[in-house]
């Protein structure tokens, strides 16, 4: 049996009909950029994520970059954040001349440690006037970043007190996250300044390329990320900042907007397909080699990824390959320890939840469309490697 990691073909054949004539639609208009399938999206994901204004960008990428621009972070600043995550939300710290400052993750969530954010700023930080300062780097410590990694947010209460504490801009890293919330309800982008938002292919909510979108409940920076994504010009071809080309395809933005309405089923099918596995590797009594993902009480954790720990990962992973089992490593260095950030000055052990999660962390097929069947055949792959 095949069960590759992500097929995206029976998404497409269920809403063929309707994403073909958006589509065409557009074709039709030949308005490409920043019309009015981009507005319509732009009110319906913020709504979503309870904000109140969408600014549909490039890429989720781009959305980390033209925020951290909007605030005006660049050169002798840092950027509080995580290293166990996709290279995008360290690059683009470094992209505006700014310093990524890595703090390690909580074990059972993979997220950002509060514990850890707040020991940084005690140990290794003071006042200086209204600037809170890396002592060691002389860097001023202008936001947090967290990252609400694999479809769950990150503990934000206390992330937000620290940050209204020192003064902090934050900054939340969505890309995976779409639509997951805390035990009260409140959902991913909602409690920030900035809330990012990715629209890859492979995400819950996928373009057929690349599409990003900013959110958030504030009107001036909704205002000044709109300037942003069109080279900082407003009224056009006359420009009082330097931004980007950050600006949303009409095309993908037809195909999000057939696809929205569908998000909520296609998340409740994640949630059951990762009860599933949760069900079936507690019965098969594979806890001393495989732990599965936890999950905050009361949170709503939308599993854009499904992802265990194994301490033979790797030999885990050959295993289920030959038995036709797509999977993947997310993420097999952790930023601290990839090379072109060496010059921040980090070593091995630094950080050492983020290490271990880099070292045994092995994602598992979750799509929506998956079988019972394949499923099964995905639990008892594992098994089989567990018992021999």
């Amino acid at each position: 049996m095949k069960v590759p990691l992500l097929d995206l073909k029976p998404q497409y054949q269920a809403l063929k009909g309707e994403l073909d004539a958006a589509i065409l639609r557009v074709a039709e208009s030949q308005g490409f950029i920043l019309g009015p399938e981009v507005r319509r999206l732009e009110d319906a994901v913020a709504a979503y994520c309870q904000c109140r204004f969408g600014i549909g960008v490039s890429s989720g990428t781009d959305a980390l970059l033209v925020a951290l621009m909007v605030l005006g972070i660049g050169p002798g600043d840092e950027i509080i954040t995580s290293p166990y995550t996709f290279f995008a939300t360290g690059g683009t710290v470094a992209r505006v001349g700014a310093r990524p400052v890595f703090c390690d993750i909580e074990p059972e969530s993979f997220n950002l440690s509060p514990a850890a954010v707040q020991a940084f700023i005690e140990r290794g930080c003071e006042r200086r006037g209204e600037a809170l300062v890396n002592r060691a780097t002389g860097g001023r410590i202008r936001a947090l970043m967290p990252v609400h990694l694999y479809g769950q947010v990150a503990d934000m209460e206390p992330l937000m007190a620290l940050a209204r504490h020192h003064g902090l801009r934050v900054i939340e890293d969505a890309a995976q996250a779409i639509g997951s919330a805390d035990a009260s309800g409140r959902r991913a982008c909602s409690f920030g300044d900035i809330g990012c938002l990715s629209f890859f292919p492979t995400k819950n909510l996928g373009a057929f390329g690349d599409a990003g979108m900013c959110v958030t409940n504030d009107a001036a920076l909704a205002e000044r990320l709109e300037i942003f994504r069109v080279h900082g010009g407003k009224p056009k071809y006359y420009h009082g900042v330097i931004g980007g080309n950050f600006r949303l395809d009409e095309i993908q933005a037809a195909v999000l907007n057939v696809k929205l309405p569908h998000l909520d089923d296609w998340s409740a099918a994640r949630q059951r397909n990762a009860a599933f596995y949760d069900g079936a590797l507690a019965a098969a009594d594979l806890g001393a080699h495989v732990r599965t993902p936890r999950t905050a009480a009361g949170a709503r954790h939308i599993y854009n990824q499904y992802v265990i720990r194994a301490g033979r990962r790797d030999e885990l992973r050959q295993h289920l390959a030959d038995r036709g089992v797509g999977t993947e490593i997310y993420y097999p260095v952790p930023l601290h320890l990839q090379q072109c950030f060496a010059d921040l000055g980090y070593r091995a052990g630094d950080l050492p939840e983020s290490e271990r999660a880099a070292a045994e962390t092995l994602a598992l097929p979750i799509y929506p469309e998956l079988s019972q069947a394949q499923l099964r055949h995905v639990v008892e792959s594992i098994a089989e490697f567990c018992r021999r």
